[in-house]
């Protein structure tokens, strides 16, 4: 088989990544998933070529400096093209600014941020060659920010500040990059996040799920796979003018301009 077109997914393992692998599989030849869980990976990799696409895994931790290039390296040695980076990798503790640790802001930084930013740039001699696209998570915190997701909306705001930095080279060298800030999306962190909310404020986890919405401003909470469809546009031909956006998809949750 012909291997027309590749993408490289990171945090492919489970939610968005996983959800954004899978739609992507409908429209490239071969699709990189690139997490830390092996055993996930493999599931979603057989899922994809069952869908007709090839399929490879890196069960790597993007923490690791050196991880970026075994990853592009090892794609371009299998595949010989990178055309779509997908970086989704990557979840910032929300613990109270006045409690966090010095160790604890070094490690939410560590994948979202550096393991995105060494990914990206480790690629984008293979972006430039392809035309390519880039996206970058990031994350409607990045607009709200307060003292309970102080990390999570700083790393935010950085990614797409950084996503705008490689956008400008982007447009000399021919590289697509964008950023999206999804919302409040159900997802196995995000019921984790419940079970430790709830308590909090005396519910169970069932009634804040059913809360939570109304509590946002927000009709419901949102799914995986609408979030996957959004990448699955900005790396598709339809999207090729969009560069340097910061696309926001929340429900409405955010309200201010």
């Amino acid at each position: 088989m012909e291997i027309k077109s590749v993408a490289v997914v990171t945090g492919a393992s489970q939610g968005i990544g996983r959800a954004t692998a899978l739609r992507l599989a409908r429209d490239f030849s071969a699709i990189v998933l690139v997490a830390r869980d092996r055993e996930n990976l493999e599931t979603a990799a057989a899922e994809i070529t069952s869908m007709g696409a090839q399929a490879m895994v890196f069960a790597i931790d993007l923490r690791l400096p050196q991880s970026a290039e075994t990853v592009i390296k090892g794609t371009l040695e299998r595949f010989g093209r990178i055309d779509a980076l997908l970086n989704i990798a990557g979840a910032v503790p929300q613990i109270d600014l006045f409690e966090m640790t010095d160790a604890q802001w070094d490690d939410g930084m560590a994948l979202k941020l550096h393991g995105a930013r060494r990914l990206t740039i480790q690629g984008w001699d293979a972006l430039t060659a392809s035309n390519g696209s880039v996206v970058l998570m990031s994350g409607s915190a990045a607009l709200d920010p307060n003292p309970g997701n102080a990390a999570v909306a700083a790393v935010n705001a950085a990614i797409n500040a950084l996503a705008k930095a490689f956008a400008e080279q982007g447009i000399k060298d021919g590289v697509q990059v964008n950023s999206i800030s999804p919302g409040a999306v159900m997802t196995k962190r995000r019921h984790s996040f419940f079970e430790k909310w709830a308590p909090a404020h005396n519910l169970t986890v069932e009634d804040a799920i059913k809360e939570f919405p109304e509590q946002a401003g927000i009709t419901r909470l949102g799914k995986p796979e609408e979030i996957a469809d959004l990448l699955g546009y900005l790396a598709s031909p339809a999207a090729k003018w969009m560069t340097g956006a910061s696309v926001r998809m929340d429900g409405g949750e955010i309200k201010g301009i």
